[in-house]
């Protein structure tokens, strides 16, 4: 199985990597250390999975699912993440990841999950997470309410990262006419006035780091 690794430091997609290329089944073919480049990488390279860390910067992992989704469904995506959290996991599963895990698991947890996503199978590292998957998949309205779109979070998130109009398109392939539109639209549905409150609302929904 042809695997992609995509997290901003070196040290953890090494560790990965060695823990995955021990096993004969499994070949890290590729590896990303932002979001913008693991959907790059991706869809060059095709790998049968993608295993994306949440907190990446420019797109982040959640980010970087649902593209890599929307532009090569065939490709099964596993999040690596920081956060036991719900909202977390909800929108993991929403992007179209096929599992999640956390980071104080994978060394026992990510070879598992990994060869399960691959088989289609859901996997999570926790009986209570199961249960709430069961609810929202019986009642998708169950799950944690979002009020931005998928393109304002992305937005958003280069936003708060100090990038310019002009960045963020090239990086979002949109004009600067369109991310201006988007950044006026950000402050008045969240009714805030600024950059420097976008960039905190961005914290508080891990987007990006303190």
């Amino acid at each position: 199985m042809r695997l992609m690794i995509a997290d901003d430091h070196s040290m953890v997609r090494g560790g990965l990597k060695l823990l995955l290329d021990r096993q004969a089944d499994l070949e890290v073919v590729a590896e990303a250390g932002d979001g913008a480049e693991a959907v790059a990488v991706a869809l060059e390279q095709r790998p049968d999975l993608c295993i994306l860390d949440v907190s990446m910067p420019k797109l982040t992992g959640l980010q970087a699912t649902r593209e890599i989704k929307l532009q090569a469904p065939e490709i099964n995506v596993l999040i690596l993440s920081m956060h036991d959290d719900e909202r977390y996991l909800f929108e993991a599963l929403k992007a179209g990841a096929g599992g999640y895990v956390l980071k104080t698991e994978a060394d026992r947890a990510l070879v598992d999950a990994v060869r399960a996503v691959s088989r289609g199978e859901p996997f999570l590292t926790s009986g209570a997470q199961r249960r709430l998957v069961r609810d929202w998949l019986a009642d998708p309205s169950s799950g944690p309410s979002e009020p931005l779109s998928p393109r304002e979070q992305e937005v958003l998130k280069l936003i708060a990262e100090a990038h310019t109009n002009r960045e963020i398109g090239e990086i979002l392939h949109l004009s600067e006419k369109t991310v201006e539109s988007h950044r006026g639209n950000l402050l008045r549905k969240l009714g805030m006035r600024d950059r420097v409150e976008l960039v905190r609302y961005a914290i508080r929904r891990g987007l990006i780091e303190a």
